[in-house]
């Protein structure tokens, strides 16, 4: 395994760092090495020099003794002698002997001294050197212990991680496989289902009826209950909005509430806003068939002054199914109430624009009326209500038809993605947190997993 290089900013050489890192350890002993010795040296010395000041001190204090006597001594050898220069030459010898017996002594007391403080401190620094150098040595044995460590697993980890992107493109190559293969699938699956359309319709249809059917059913027990009489003023609200949605410059208003009669008055009028007649609405929301609100809705259709009128009701009568004519009132249910009111409107327009051009002739009015009272003129509504009703029967077919095809391929790409997301969760459980993250795929339970893996 090669050793990484460091360059010297001084120099700009270039060594090995385990060797710059011992060289460095190895300078940094021996300059501590020798600080501790020269502390210790001048420790001996000043220790030394301490006790030899002492030393002369006391010799000092000795020698006065010694000049004092030695003068006693002059003095009574001068006396005794009273010789001058004999006196002078004995004193200087007595002081000269003295001198040097002290400096001898204190000579040989302090060599002695200096030498045994000198060669103990030595020791001490040499054996305090000793064992840090031994513990530094250790040390460093150990960072390098360490470091090559370091080294073997960043090399087992660059191995592995280039282990793992080969992995990974492999992978990323096994899903677009996979991929284009689903994908083939997928065309087979909507051509054959493309081919099978036209077989599926009458059952599809079938379905559909019963589905809504079902749907009806569900209404209306959820309509029932709550309040009748509120759940009758809400659909009361609901058809003046679709007539008025349905015909904008019509006059359509609701009856009081309190006051007698029809629920809404319709007031039909032409291109440029003139009346051509009054329709009467009447809501029914029961479960059940009153053949009296009949005579009531006549009754209120002359109080009001209109030319037709209007029950709409969610309970038809027995052998009535959509709309139909009964004793002079249009009877329908929710589904035909809007085609009903264009083929009634229609009807009065004409009935105006014939009146108007008949102003004064009582035979045709009496014509029109028995038009408008007879089978042809039922037999026409009857037909353009039908006319509506087919076409918005096929456009709710093909609504649905669009939205199946919707369904079944959203459903095709929900199989494809949760195979997908299973594949990618299996290689995640086998392989664990190496395995490399795809963000599309990346789901919560996925996440969970990895972090249960690291």
């Amino acid at each position: 395994m090669t050793d990484t290089l460091v360059t010297c900013p001084h120099c700009g050489n270039q060594f090995p760092l385990s060797e710059a890192l011992t060289a460095q350890w190895h300078a940094g002993l021996e300059a501590e090495h020798e600080a501790r010795l020269k502390a210790a040296v001048a420790e001996a010395r000043a220790h030394a020099e301490h006790a030899v000041s002492t030393q002369i001190e006391t010799l000092n204090q000795l020698l006065e003794g010694a000049s004092q006597k030695a003068h006693a001594a002059e003095t009574r050898e001068i006396e005794s002698l009273k010789n001058a220069q004999e006196l002078k030459r004995a004193q200087a010898q007595v002081v000269e002997r003295a001198r040097l017996e002290v400096e001898e002594r204190l000579r040989r007391e302090t060599e002695a001294t200096l030498k045994a403080r000198l060669a103990e401190a030595e020791h001490k620094a040499k054996t305090d050197a000793a064992l840090e150098r031994e513990r530094l040595e250790a040390r460093l044995a150990e960072e390098q212990g360490k470091r090559q460590i370091a080294e073997k697993a960043e090399f087992t980890l660059r191995q592995q991680a280039e282990a793992l992107e080969a992995r990974a493109r492999e992978l990323d190559l096994e899903v677009a496989r996979q991929l284009g293969a689903k994908k083939a699938e997928w065309e087979q699956v909507v051509r054959h289902t493309l081919g099978q359309e036209q077989d599926l319709k009458l059952k599809e249809k079938e379905k559909q009826i019963d589905g809504m059917k079902q749907v009806i059913d569900d209404l209306k027990r959820k309509s029932e209950q709550g309040s009748q009489e509120m759940q009758g003023e809400v659909l009361e609200i609901d058809i003046q909005e679709a007539l008025e949605r349905q015909f904008p410059q019509d006059a359509i208003r609701p009856v009081p509430k309190g006051m007698s009669g029809a629920d809404l008055i319709h007031e039909v009028r032409d291109g440029a806003f003139n009346p051509c007649g009054a329709l009467v609405w009447e809501v029914k929301n029961t479960k059940h068939w009153q053949a009296a609100w009949l005579d009531k809705l006549k009754a209120d259709q002359r109080a009001a002054g209109a030319a037709l009128a209007v029950l709409v009701s969610v309970a038809l009568p027995d052998g009535v199914r959509g709309f139909a004519r009964m004793d002079g009132v249009w009877v329908c249910d929710l589904t035909h109430y809007p085609a009903l009111a264009v083929a009634l409107r229609d009807q009065l327009q004409q009935v105006a624009f014939a009146r108007a051009a008949s102003q004064g002739k009582n035979e045709k009015m009496e014509m029109l009326y028995a038009y408008l009272a007879g089978d042809e003129f039922r037999h026409r509504v009857e037909t353009i209500v039908e006319a509506f009703t087919a076409m918005r029967g096929q456009l709710d077919r093909e609504r649905r038809a669009m939205m199946k095809h919707w369904a079944e391929r959203e459903k095709q790409i929900e199989r494809v993605i949760g195979s997908t997301t299973g594949m990618y969760g299996a290689l995640a459980g086998i392989i664990g947190s190496q395995l490399p993250e795809i963000p599309a795929l990346a789901l919560d339970d996925v996440e969970l997993l990895k972090d249960n893996d690291a």
